[in-house]
């Protein structure tokens, strides 16, 4: 019996506990987004008040719905935001009409020389440059921590026509900020949106932590990503003399509308996805023609529509708006990149050919270089990190409290190990050392903006540094002189260590990232009343600041999508993609493949996409890549959508058909400028379709094949014959497995000419077939039946 009721006391204490549980997880509420589709009503007051009367049906009355809800999206697609329990949204979920109810997750940041390393150089001896001569026209929209507009960088260039008569935004006027003089006809665009922010995190608080309830920026990060795309052209721009030149964005004429979506909490950039949602609503409505945004999360990725980037770039890409953004900052471990929706630009990031050499003597005997951003010669005593730090880890927790003063710590990034030189100068400053020399792979090595003085070395002078220290009887004198900039360095591009990589987690047929960029120490513009490291304690003040990461890199595809769409206004943002992809470049400054950083391999397109961006190219790429409404129709479906759900999302058109067929479509087959297969078990055809966009309208295109390891590939017809009649044409590719393999990617690559244009699309295949028993792959028969039903199709 005492067995009994002790099981029952214990039986009914786990009852009571689940049930507070689960009353407390109905009552406790958070952020949703209710998400319905392509707006239904033509009058944005009637699509809100659509939205009032379906968020009635979980509340007791409509004054409660009201107050529940944060924003109503009612002009570039339909949906709202609002405070609900978990019942509430599993109710509205199950609702006839909804497309999808996800938790309002908070996205983190992606955080001169690179125009001129991009072929986009001033003083080329043209009459009037390329970046100068398109842009007028065009709205770049940046999403991200608002703007510094006293910035020169945002200045109205010279000759600067009228606001263009398309736009309908407007700046909003908030703490610090005043419309009528921070604007102008440059920056013509300025909104804040903060309810999504303030629920997860509460009020913002403006004195704790340094933030305007403004478009104004404090952490720097919009100010330097909207410089970047599309800052005006500022002679004698550097940082503390580092880098000094002209600086100007991609597109230096474009029109600038900055959507503050992202929020400083503890120097760290936060963006709330009702917000981002909000924020996508107002461009659309506005007239952006671009948007710019360098903020995701890292995988698990959430399904297309549950994600406030992936709804509002989908009908962006429906109104001609091409959506760019950075691909993450998780590298360099496959299959982390973000941001990988077939109807957005996603860009990795590489370096650029401009270092910051700086000489390290040690006892006078010896010297080595490494890289660093310090103004000032800096003495004292070389020691080893184990005199000061348990095991030789700098990190804060294996300080033994001795004093460093005046002394300049050797620290191995393997020791710990330690994750980032940032760790080791935060323990090295709690130590009072008076420098870091900070070791790590070469691949790895980034000069940076310190909070103390730090040369990066690699392991190879990091051993020798070492070793000196371990046979000399006493501390060795050491001196660092101040670094210089250098430019011409090789290899150059180089893919950023930390760039995020491919495969998509999620759509693993449409190759992402797209392209890579510039995204390594890009000088831009920043707040001059912002610390160029954020901390209370560093007391300088810039007006251009370095930076690193996809944030820098997606920004600088920005301006020349911005180029593009201002020379090519009719192109699609899907053409825009192809030409930027088809023109890419996979050879380095030495005319070798590109490395990739993190190793000492050669990059592949899980690396660099297509490759690396050449803008001129891509203003006259030769061919594109179209995708038409059927192109994204036969995805929905792949991912699960029916009938009914796409005609919801995909804006009405005459003889479009939204219907799912029965026999599965790979997503292979998307007119997409590459071409993935993710699962190639037997012989297989893909079709492609270009249109001839070239000045010519008569043009003969030949194709060559770099064949993927174990993978025959034949191209269908192998000449594409253009005339003024036919602009447009198909070709077929099949592929053959001739090996057995399992997860293993193969890279080949598809190339058009005419002799003068260059199409390239890159070919990733996976043979996956070792458990596969049947031969047929082996009769030439199957082979020859796919070419023959290429043959007829065309």
């Amino acid at each position: 019996m005492g067995d009994m009721a002790t099981y029952l006391q214990c039986f009914w204490g786990l009852f009571l506990s689940l049930s507070l549980y689960f009353i407390q997880s109905e009552s406790t509420s958070h952020v949703y987004v209710v998400y319905l589709g392509r707006s239904q009503f033509h009058d944005p007051l009637v699509t809100s008040k659509s939205h009032i009367q379906l968020l009635s049906n979980v509340f007791s009355s409509e004054e409660e719905a009201k107050q529940s809800m944060l924003y109503s999206y009612k002009h570039g697609f339909s949906g709202f935001s609002a405070k609900l329990n978990s019942t509430q949204a599993t109710t509205l979920a199950n609702t006839k009409g909804v497309i999808s109810v996800f938790r309002s997750k908070v996205l983190k940041l992606h955080t001169t020389r690179s125009w001129d390393f991009l072929g986009l150089t001033l003083y080329s001896g043209e009459v009037t440059p390329l970046q100068l001569t398109y842009g007028d026209d065009v709205v770049v929209g940046v999403f991200d921590t608002g703007i510094w507009p006293e910035s020169e960088s945002f200045k109205e260039e010279q000759g600067l026509g009228p606001i263009p008569s398309s736009w309908k935004g407007k700046c909003v006027k908030g703490e610090d900020f005043e419309p009528k003089m921070d604007c102008n006809r440059k920056l013509i665009g300025a909104r804040y949106y903060l309810q999504g922010f303030e629920q997860e995190f509460g009020s913002l608080n403006t004195s704790g932590n340094p933030e305007y309830r403004s478009a104004r920026d404090f952490l720097g990060h919009g100010t330097h990503t909207a410089s970047t795309a599309v800052g005006s052209m500022v002679k004698n721009a550097s940082f503390l003399d580092f880098a000094l030149g002209t600086a100007r964005g991609g597109a230096p004429r474009a029109r600038l509308a900055v959507y503050k979506v992202c929020w400083g909490k503890n120097l760290d950039g936060n963006c709330a996805e009702a917000d981002i949602l909000a924020a996508f609503d107002d461009a659309l409505h506005d007239g952006v023609n671009i948007i710019s945004a360098s903020f995701g999360s890292d995988p698990p990725l959430t399904p297309f529509f549950s994600s406030s980037a992936d709804i509002g770039s989908f009908h962006a890409m429906q109104l001609g708006v091409s959506s760019v953004f950075s691909a993450g900052n998780a590298g360099p471990d496959p299959s982390l990149v973000g941001n990988v929706a077939p109807w957005t630009i996603s860009v990795a990031a590489s370096s650029i050919d401009r270092v910051f050499p700086t000489e390290i003597v040690i006892d006078s005997n010896f010297s080595v270089m490494g890289e660093s951003l310090i103004t000032n010669e800096i003495n004292g005593r070389l020691v080893s990190a184990f005199s000061y730090f348990a095991d030789g880890a700098c990190l804060m927790e294996n300080w033994n409290k001795r004093v460093a003063k005046r002394k300049i710590i050797l620290c191995f990034s393997n020791r710990g190990p330690v994750p980032s030189a940032g760790i080791a100068q935060a323990a090295v400053l709690a130590a009072s050392g008076s420098g870091l020399i900070f070791v790590e792979p070469p691949t790895m090595q980034i000069a940076d903006v310190d909070i103390i003085p730090t040369v990066r070395v690699d392991v190879g002078q990091g051993n020798k540094i070492q070793i000196y220290i371990a046979q000399s009887s006493q501390n060795p004198v050491v001196k660092i002189l101040p670094s210089k900039t250098a430019i011409g360095k090789s290899p150059a591009p180089v893919v950023a260590s930390f760039s995020s990589r491919g495969p998509s987690p999620i759509s693993p047929d449409i190759l992402k990232p797209d392209v890579t960029a510039p995204g390594v120490t890009i000088l831009a513009a920043w707040p001059a009343k912002t610390s160029p490291t954020l901390l209370p304690f560093d007391d300088r003040r810039v007006n251009w600041n370095f930076q690193s990461g996809t944030s820098m890199s997606c920004p600088h595809v920005s301006g020349v999508v911005a180029l593009l769409k201002s020379a090519h206004p009719d192109w699609s943002p899907a053409a825009i993609r192809s030409a930027v992809m088809t023109t890419a470049y996979t050879r380095d400054n030495t005319f070798d493949s590109i490395l990739a950083g993190g190793s000492r391999k050669v990059s592949d397109p899980f690396d660099i996409g297509a490759g690396h961006i050449h803008p001129s190219k891509a203003m006259d790429p030769g061919l594109v890549y179209d995708m038409k409404t059927r192109d994204y129709i036969i995805f929905l479906c792949n991912i699960g959508y029916n009938k009914n759900q796409i005609n919801m999302l995909v804006l009405p058109s005459t003889g479009t058909d939204t219907s799912c067929s029965h026999v599965h479509q790979t997503n292979s087959n998307i007119n997409y400028p590459s071409i993935t297969v993710s699962n190639l078990q037997s012989t297989m055809t893909i079709k492609r379709t270009v249109r001839n966009v070239g000045r010519k309208t008569t043009a003969i295109y030949f194709v060559s094949i770099v064949k993927p390891h174990g993978v025959e590939v034949l191209i269908w017809p192998r000449i594409l014959i253009f005339s003024c009649f036919k602009e447009e044409l198909s070709y077929f590719v099949t592929l053959k497995p001739l090996k057995k393999s399992q997860g293993r990617y193969d890279f080949g690559e598809i190339v058009w000419s005419d002799g003068f244009h260059k199409v390239r699309s890159p070919l990733v295949v996976l043979v996956n077939n070792s458990n596969d028993d049947d031969d047929d792959d082996d009769d030439p028969s199957v082979f020859a039946s796919n070419i023959t039903a290429a043959s007829s199709s065309i």
